[in-house]
């Protein structure tokens, strides 16, 4: 990727920094004014006292009071700055490293399951990490090695005001320390972009290996994995120690060079004092300001920092190329939740997914989705509600293309249930309710008192007036009691204000909790991808009622394994291969072998 993008991101950082940025902007241009007056007040302080006779107790007054209190208020204000200066460069860099990170969660989020597909989880955590603190340190460095000018060229104008030949000696040798530095800032940034690399390998392996822990231990395969994960360490270090070497031998030749150029000035100086063109106190002053102007070497180690911001940039910005989806203005007409699949094709890592599958579920009804593993059922059910896009074709719900509708009534219209759920919000009652409007969050107890029955999630206006739950505890109870996880929920000392990481639940119960959650969010399409695979036969049952019974009021698509949950379904979509072999009723598909052979490959015939 072309940096011209990493350093526009940067430059958008380092204005992040606010008002703090502008601080640390005046207290370096305030203390490099105040040095570069420093030397001047220091050699009219000498030569005032190599001017002072023996007992002229009136002259030894005027330098106590003139000369030496310019310089010490100097100093004062030198050092009030540097100090000012720690302050904002700290602050300004945290404001711009909150900035980059708020951007990266954001967008990761938005383009949502697809991210995954251009890097891995490992990946993602390093560059919101570690590469946006590297390039939050961006302001600091910019200013500092900016302001690293102003001495540095105060010096050259001072010293040609002192003497033209001090100036142009000085001129030489920081020519010579920005070829260094240039070369310096090139190679660096290549040498950070391979160690941030395999950096980011690490991790994603890492994360990757923490998530099958128990598969690596019960294999006994400790080892082999450690080596695995520590594969692009190697690389880590030749990175590693090609960045060392570098600064060391950009250190080596600004550490020759400056000592060399404070020679050569101040050789110069000398022949120009034995001569009567210069004064003890303008050669000292010269001494002073060549220190100054050489102290752009200094510049090496934020260089260091702006190479290695720039290279976390870089990888910032592959980030933000990952296209997050696009969601158009229109709202969903008042109509049943007929879901259509038009020519669907699907495709991830070059493998084709779906192709051309035209699929019609009409509003209201039942669809199991069934099929062997590979066959595309998790692929249909995540094109179905737009958590993937198709690469061709088009999904409509109830006649609107999902690519016109926008972000919240899309949300409100679609429920989604998995076979692993991630539970959000602090107690159960707020995972139930995640993505319910801020009033529907619930505040229920255990020992509330609720209607009782099997009724489906109230609140909803039904199919054609698309309003979402109404705010009352109730919708949450309700969407509970219909995936079977209010009676596990109540029976805890805390009830639904269980804490989420407190509550001790099976990984059935964790489902049931996902169902819920769907239930209670889905306002016209109920998408349920292996969601009960976890259940027990009797849980499962029960809930297959609830989606034949308390919500037959939304349109329902379920990836179904077993057969009781296909042959309760108004209609079954057989996939193979990712296209649809046939569709009909459960008892018609029956006849075929062929279909009933994909249930024997399952958990159950």
């Amino acid at each position: 990727m072309s940096s011209r993008p990493a350093d526009l991101l940067i430059a958008r950082a380092v204005r992040r920094g606010g008002p703090w940025l502008a601080v640390l902007t005046a207290t370096a241009l305030l203390g490099a004014a105040a040095d570069l007056l420093l030397p001047a007040a220091l050699g009219r302080a000498v030569d005032a006292v190599v001017g002072i006779r023996p007992g002229d107790g009136s002259a030894a007054g005027a330098w106590l009071t003139g000369p030496v209190a310019t310089a010490a208020l100097l100093v004062a204000l030198v050092v009030a700055c540097d100090a000012l200066g720690v302050l904002a460069a700290g602050v300004s860099g945290a404001r711009a490293a909150q900035w980059l990170r708020s951007r990266v969660v954001a967008h990761t989020l938005s383009v949502g399951a697809g991210m995954t597909r251009h890097l891995t989880p490992g990946e993602l955590v390093t560059r919101a990490g570690v590469n946006v603190e590297e390039a939050g340190r961006t302001p600091e460095a910019v200013v500092t090695a900016a302001t690293l000018i102003v001495p540095a060229a105060g010096s050259v104008v001072a010293l040609a005001l002192i003497d033209p030949w001090l100036a142009g000696t000085l001129v030489a040798g920081l020519l010579v320390i920005v070829a260094v530095l240039r070369a310096f800032m090139r190679k660096t940034t290549a040498a950070s972009g391979g160690y941030q690399q395999a950096q980011g390998e690490i991790a994603g392996m890492l994360v990757g290996a923490l998530a099958g822990a128990r598969t690596i231990t019960a294999a006994g395969t400790e080892e082999r994995e450690a080596a695995r994960v520590l594969a692009p360490l190697p690389r880590l270090r030749a990175s590693g120690l090609a960045l060392w070497r570098l600064q060391a031998r950009a250190g080596v030749q600004a550490a020759v060079v400056i000592p060399l150029l404070e020679i050569a000035v101040l050789a110069v100086g000398g022949l120009r004092l034995s001569t009567g063109g210069l004064t003890v106190g303008e050669l000292l002053a010269a001494a002073r300001y060549v220190v100054l102007g050489a102290g752009l070497g200094s510049a090496l180690g934020y260089a260091a920092r702006i190479a290695r911001a720039r290279s976390a940039a870089v990888r910032l910005e592959q980030l933000f190329a990952v296209p997050a989806p696009l969601y158009g203005g229109r709202a969903l007409p008042p109509g049943p939740g007929t879901l259509e699949l038009r020519d669907v094709t699907v495709r991830a890592g070059g493998a084709r997914l779906l192709s051309g599958v035209d699929l019609v579920v009409p509003g209201g009804t039942c669809t199991a989705v069934v099929g062997r593993s590979g066959s595309g059922k998790s692929s249909l059910a995540a094109v179905a509600g737009r958590l993937v896009d198709p690469e061709r074709g088009a999904v409509l719900l109830d006649g609107v293309p999902l690519r016109e509708i926008g972000r919240e009534p899309l949300r409100r219209a679609v429920g989604y249930a998995f076979e692993r759920p991630a539970l959000f919000g602090e107690t159960l009652g707020e995972a139930v309710a995640f993505g319910l409007g801020p009033g529907d969050a619930p505040g229920e107890r255990g020992g509330d008192t609720t209607p009782t029955g099997d009724t489906g999630p109230t609140g909803h206006t039904g199919p054609s007036g698309d309003t979402g739950p109404s705010g009352d505890s109730g919708v949450v109870r309700s969407a509970a009691r219909a995936a079977r996880a209010d009676g596990f929920i109540r029976r805890l000392p805390r009830g639904y204000a269980t804490p989420v990481g407190e509550a001790p639940m099976s990984g059935g119960e964790i489902q049931r909790v996902g169902l819920a959650r769907a239930f209670a969010q889905a306002g016209r399409l109920l998408i349920l991808d292996d969601a009960m695979s976890s259940l027990d036969t009797a849980t499962e049952r029960q809930v297959a009622r609830a989606l034949t019974g308390s919500l037959s009021g939304r349109t329902r698509l379920v990836v179904a394994h077993r057969v009781t949950t296909a042959a309760r379904a108004d209609q079954v979509v057989w996939l193979e291969d990712g296209r649809v072999r046939a569709t009909g009723t459960h008892d018609r598909l029956w006849e075929d072998p062929s279909y009933r052979a994909v249930f024997r490959a399952g958990e159950d015939a």
